[in-house]
């Protein structure tokens, strides 16, 4: 939806919430009591269609697809064995997020933080441009141009790691739902702000007398007082955040384009039908369809007859999208995706919205039970779920949740091992069953494997033809990054998992 469509679409359910109080109320189908009446408690139900796609993002109709290895193991891993889940619907970027996308959220930090003796926020989201440098090769162009010149403004940006791209996204999530409301006029932009007062979307739900509220503000039915947006009433966007490792790799093979009556006519290797990375276009016969490395020391091929056009990295409009219409889901740059890596997480992960890595938090309560104010930076606190109430769920009984039956204590392989006290017992049984031990420990052994190893998906520039299979997957600390990584953002799709548009009646 373009921006003018949108804008128009959100005047008018705009004007049909300022107005619908003059229209025929509609009954509660339990009751017989109508909605909207002041006369009788002033019960509020807003006009709602359907959500709006988010800008940047694509919707994926979700369904059922056939999860992990299509190509032979020869790492010999053994981390992405077949496995049939279901994939709700949701939303994804149709592209990476660009060097002028980050550029964008790196300005907006400065003009809130650094005012206010918070440069330290503008210097921990500050990419890492010293990840192009390579002991036994030249890089520096890329040092000190690839995130800064405008040539590059429409590539990938790279060097950032999980935590970054995190916040990269909830920053995202409050940029759009402001821009949302002002276009309304339910609050007014205000340029000058502070790590205190800025629009944020959570800190706007949670609490009342936001500064920036304006006289069209919606009011209540039955007082006529005015009131900010609530979630019920449907008009701000749920959060940006990363993929899940189960939705970027399904909406990578883009099968909405290979099904006929609910059979994959042909199961993807590559985002795209057949073995070859080369086009089959008349048009553009033996051109490449990705950006990858095509052999040993081949980057780009022959000059005046480049394979894939890109040295490096490409523009994230390059090449063909898949069916989804999803560009660079098979090289340019790995991304990152939320999970927690597990080698053995295909087996223990469910069915339906599979995904490792839940650790639930909630907001901080006074003693009052009021939410505690922002933070230094703008931020609610946010503590572990505690509620002595879990202990009768029986969907889950802690907030940490991300090495469960895999690392945590009840998973130990010595059940007998002892935990100091004031230790975390999940992540020191973690720490136990991966094996690692203090530097000064004789004979130590190490893992990679923990509680912040995050799974990475895709092929990149540096990558040859293997790695470009959906199923593959890589993991790497959360607080690290490199050049051949970048990340997308996604979304949750609410309602009908098909848009109104284009889904069949039932």
């Amino acid at each position: 939806m373009n921006k003018i469509m949108k804008i128009a679409s959100l005047m008018v359910i705009a004007g049909a919430m300022m107005t619908f109080t003059s229209c025929k109320k509609e009954a509660s189908p339990t009751t017989g009591w109508t909605y909207n009446d002041d006369k009788n408690g002033g019960f509020e139900v807003y006009p709602f269609r359907e959500q709006e796609t988010g800008p940047g993002l694509v919707l994926i109709e979700g369904g059922t697809f056939t999860m992990g290895q299509v190509e032979e193991d020869v790492l010999r891993e053994w981390d992405n064995v077949a496995r049939t889940v279901t994939i709700s619907s949701f939303y994804m970027d149709e592209c990476e997020v660009s060097n002028l996308d980050y550029q964008e959220y790196l300005h907006w930090l400065e003009r809130v933080y650094i005012p206010n003796d918070l440069k330290i926020v503008v210097d921990n989201a500050e990419p890492d441009e010293n990840v192009w440098r390579n002991q036994l090769g030249f890089a520096e162009k890329s040092v000190e141009y690839y995130f800064r010149h405008p040539a590059y403004r429409d590539y990938p940006v790279v060097g950032v790691s999980w935590l970054q791209a995190i916040n990269y996204a909830a920053w995202r999530t409050d940029r759009v739902n402001e821009k949302i409301l002002v276009d309304m006029g339910i609050i007014e932009y205000m340029p000058d702000i502070g790590p205190e007062d800025y629009f944020s979307t959570d800190p706007y739900l949670t609490y009342e007398g936001y500064a920036g509220n304006t006289d069209k503000q919606l009011q209540y039915i039955s007082s006529g007082e005015s009131r900010q947006v609530r979630m019920e009433d449907g008009i701000l966007l749920p959060k940006y955040r990363l993929p899940t490792e189960a939705e970027w790799e399904f909406a990578a093979y883009g099968l909405i384009g290979n099904t006929l009556n609910e059979r994959v006519l042909e199961r993807r290797v590559y985002p795209w039908n057949g073995q070859y990375v080369r086009t089959n276009d008349k048009k553009y016969t033996g051109d490449f369809v990705a950006n990858i490395r095509r052999g040993r020391g081949d980057y780009m091929g022959l000059a005046g007859n480049l394979n894939d056009a890109a040295d490096i990295t490409a523009p994230v409009r390059s090449y063909w999208p898949n069916d989804y219409g999803l560009y660079n889901m098979a090289g340019n740059v790995a991304e990152w995706v939320m999970d927690v890596y597990r080698a053995n997480s295909h087996n223990d992960v469910s069915e339906f919205n599979p995904f490792r890595g839940n650790y639930y938090m909630t907001k901080q309560l006074l003693e009052d039970g009021t939410v505690a104010e922002r933070d230094s930076i703008g931020k609610i606190p946010q503590v572990p779920v505690s509620d002595f109430k879990n202990d009768r769920r029986r969907n889950y009984r802690q907030a940490d949740n991300i090495n469960y039956l895999d690392g945590d204590w009840a998973s130990l392989y010595d059940l007998g091992a002892w935990i100091p006290e004031g230790q975390n017992p999940n992540s020191e049984a973690t720490d136990r069953m991966y094996r690692k031990e203090a530097a000064a420990v004789t004979n130590a052994v190490y893992s990679l494997v923990g509680d912040h190893a995050r799974v990475i998906k895709g092929g990149s520039w540096k990558d040859v033809a293997w790695w470009m299979s959906p199923g593959q997957r890589r993991y790497l600390d959360e607080d690290e990054s490199t050049d051949y990584i970048g990340f997308r953002c996604a979304m949750d799709r609410l309602g009908a998992p098909a848009s109104s548009r284009g889904r069949k009646r039932r």
